[in-house]
């Protein structure tokens, strides 16, 4: 079926392999509820069909993805966001559940909602001037679509706090060191050296075993997503905020973002 903000194709070189690409270049690859639905189709369609042995997601354009949809979020309440929270959330299941490989091609900016993508991939190559990030904190989002979750099981506690709590972004060797990716490669080769890698384990990995060790692997991540119900509902009643709606505006109108009041947790005296 087309779509409108990805693409799913037979890679030319080699008809075992399907390409997604995020493809909605003019919008920095912002997701959307529609992009969403659309790679929750692709995914499965590649899934179901026995000539796909292997999954390639790459994008179009110079930024990967810039993360999820601002512009969307903040006209959502709290039932609508919690709906689109629960769409991210089987995305992200969609690819970390295929026993197929899924193999991520990333070349420049990829965050918040992009970054969470990525990390649900089986292996990430990355252009070595991509850069990576869980920024929500300055927008006043709760990067609890994966990124809250599984961050502190792939880079560790103190690195994911860094990360999440500054909104710090990672240069492509930064994030290989701490285990967010797997490989860097030159700027501009990423997709290619993907298709290397996917065509190797293609042609050498049994298909058993691969499924098999996936799904033994799972539980692991499994111990961060779970409470995915709970992750859903903070995120959208937070999108529902007047303080979402404020730095929202802000982040608009290319303004600094409104400096807050960090407030305690225990009664006041």
């Amino acid at each position: 079926m087309p779509y409108d903000r990805i693409t799913s194709e037979v890679h030319p070189e080699d008809d075992r392999i399907q390409v997604l690409r995020l493809d909605a270049p003019e919008r920095n690859n912002v997701i959307d509820l529609t992009m969403l639905l659309e790679l929750q189709d692709a995914i499965e369609s590649a899934d179901r069909d026995g000539d796909v042995q292997a999954i390639l997601l790459g994008s179009t354009g110079e930024v990967f993805c810039a993360g999820a949809d601002v512009n969307e979020l903040a006209d959502l309440g709290f039932e609508a966001g919690a709906r689109w929270m629960t769409a991210y959330l089987e995305t992200l299941e969609y690819l970390r559940d295929t026993g197929k490989p899924v193999i991520a091609a990333v070349e420049g900016t990829c965050v918040a909602g992009g970054n969470e993508l990525v990390m649900a991939t089986d292996i990430v190559v990355a252009g070595r001037e991509a850069r990576f990030g869980q920024p929500e904190v300055g927008v006043g989002s709760t990067a609890a679509g994966g990124g809250v979750q599984l961050l502190p099981l792939m880079v560790g506690e103190k690195r994911a706090k860094d990360l999440l709590l500054t909104g710090r972004l990672l240069e492509a060797e930064e994030a290989k060191a701490i285990g967010l990716i797997s490989r860097v490669v030159d700027s501009g080769d990423a997709e290619a050296r993907a298709l290397e890698l996917t065509r190797t384990i293609v042609e050498n990995s049994s298909p058993q075993a691969y499924r098999l060790i996936k799904a033994m692997l799972k539980p692991w991540t499994n111990l961060g997503m779970v409470g995915e119900e709970m992750a859903r509902d903070i995120t959208a009643r937070t999108w529902a905020s007047d303080e979402f709606e404020e730095r929202v505006e802000a982040f608009r109108a290319g303004e600094d973002f409104p400096e807050g009041a960090f407030d305690g947790v225990r009664p006041g005296e």
